[in-house]
């Protein structure tokens, strides 16, 4: 599917039918999500799976939202807090890499080495917004990809995160951001009203 009708096709889906999500396409989506941008290549977005209906059945205690659990598959995505402490070895990937031919960071590690060290300072409220804002990059190609695939999703963000987070069993380094119910579609939502593209360009200067 191209790009722009995937864009344009993309609803938020609340009601799956029951077929079973195929193991490789569970794989293409989460391959969309690895090959997401993110901010000096942190790539701090982790995922847990949920297939099993039982597992599916505990979010029913995390949300106020039913449907979520009834998806064959939903995805967990999350932050993983502890991966600024590999802000400088990303760089020097990227670095290898030639990422920043162009730029002074190119000829001057120092500016490199210097920027490392102000994160490393960062407050934890700022570093899981930084964090977050990463993974929804992350989340909104697993999204469209779905669409290409045929499938659907809905971004849920109504959730308890402490609660969700002891379900998973997940420990303190991670925190849930989004959970994203995945199955086939079985509805067709029409378009949901956009404000005028005027009402989005604050000014062209």
């Amino acid at each position: 599917m191209e790009l722009l009708k995937a864009i344009q096709s993309r609803r938020s889906i609340r009601n799956f039918k029951s077929d079973p999500v195929p193991d490789h396409l569970i794989k293409e989506l989460l391959e969309a999500a690895r090959l997401a941008p993110s901010g000096s290549n942190l790539q701090a977005t982790r995922f847990v799976v949920i297939k099993s209906q039982g597992e599916r059945m505990k979010l029913k205690e995390c949300t106020p939202l039913p449907f979520v659990a009834h998806a064959p598959v939903v995805i967990a995505c999350c932050i993983d807090k502890g991966a600024i402490a590999n802000t400088m070895a990303r760089y020097k990937e990227l670095m290898e890499a030639q990422a920043f031919v162009g730029t002074p960071l190119a000829d001057d590690a120092t500016l490199i080495e210097a920027y490392a060290k102000r994160r490393s300072s960062i407050d934890q409220a700022t570093i899981k917004a930084y964090l977050t804002l990463n993974a929804a990059i992350a989340i909104e190609h697993i999204a469209l990809r779905a669409v290409d695939l045929g499938l659907g999703s809905c971004w849920i963000m109504m959730f308890d995160s402490a609660k969700t987070k002891s379900v998973l069993e997940l420990d303190d380094r991670y925190d849930v951001v989004a959970l994203l119910p995945i199955g086939y579609p079985d509805q067709s939502p029409a378009a949901r009203p956009r404000v005028p593209l005027e009402e989005l360009v604050i000014k062209e200067v």
